[in-house]
């Protein structure tokens, strides 16, 4: 299953980012309603989107957590625009990803986003909920909500769970948080982190992060060629495991070589 790498944020209230974001090169784009639009201008947010004039099948809507005081609001929105894609950040309950693919169509797809203990212990009802192809990690939320420290060494048991339970769900693997700083070094450093534990994407806060980001998850050239020989070798017809540079070739080896290639494949449309 191939699924979108990059997804980029940008306030629902500021329209005038709306066409650059889209043309930053990012998989996705999310029409943020939530922690970027203060609560004063989260009806002018929604008047925004309403009136955008946009190619939708790139854009994600994040609206604002069930238990808010937006959440109807938004919810009539999600009526009146039926988007393709919504995100449900501090995600935890099935049901209410059911009343969202309610109200947008069932043609809709849910991204929740785990920013809660109580989220995560709910993995598996989120992962199989309809309308769920994978779910999203919030990494500030989520150490706000434990009362940890937003560092890597902190959430790593969050960042498997997520990778491990996906994989379990047969769910596309999950979409990693964000980074901080916008430079390219620590994008890529974080991006190539996530992609190391087995995650399929990253949310972006800059236009700047997009490049570095797609970088990190797209296979290196020399992972390539490995692929490549791997998949000749093992198509060689010789029964059992191959030897290839003095190593063994079995089944699992010519599996990681197939998604190196995919990973290319996917990289290049």
């Amino acid at each position: 299953m191939t699924l979108p790498v990059t997804y980029l944020f940008v306030p629902a209230d500021r329209p005038d980012r709306f066409a650059k974001a889209l043309g930053s090169g990012a998989d996705r784009v999310i029409l943020d309603l939530e922690d970027a639009v203060r609560a004063e201008a989260k009806s002018a947010a929604r008047e925004a989107i309403r009136n955008a004039g946009l190619d939708w099948r790139r854009i994600v809507i994040r609206m604002n957590p069930a238990d808010s005081p937006f959440w109807d609001d938004d919810l009539a929105l999600l009526k009146r625009i039926r988007p393709p894609a919504v995100m449900l950040p501090k995600a935890e309950s099935a049901a209410v990803i059911a009343m969202i693919v309610e109200r947008s169509g069932p043609g809709t797809t849910v991204l929740p986003q785990i920013e809660t203990a109580r989220g995560l212990d709910r993995i598996d009802q989120l992962l199989t909920a309809t309308g769920v192809r994978r779910v999203a990690f919030g990494h500030l939320d989520f150490a706000a909500d434990l009362d940890a420290e937003p560092v890597r060494e902190a959430l790593s048991f969050a960042r498997h769970r997520l990778v491990w339970r996906s994989r379990v769900m047969e769910r596309g693997a999950p979409l990693d948080s964000v980074t901080a700083r916008i430079d390219d070094a620590a994008t890529h450093e974080e991006s190539a982190a996530a992609r190391a534990l087995g995650f399929g994407g990253k949310l972006l806060i800059h236009p700047a992060q997009v490049a570095p980001c797609a970088r990190a998850f797209a296979p290196t050239d020399a992972q390539i060629i490995w692929a490549r020989r791997v998949i000749a070798a093992t198509s060689s017809g010789q029964p059992g495991a191959v030897a290839l540079d003095g190593q063994m070739i079995d089944k699992p080896v010519e599996n990681a070589a197939r998604r190196v290639l995919d990973r290319a494949r996917q990289n290049a449309e």
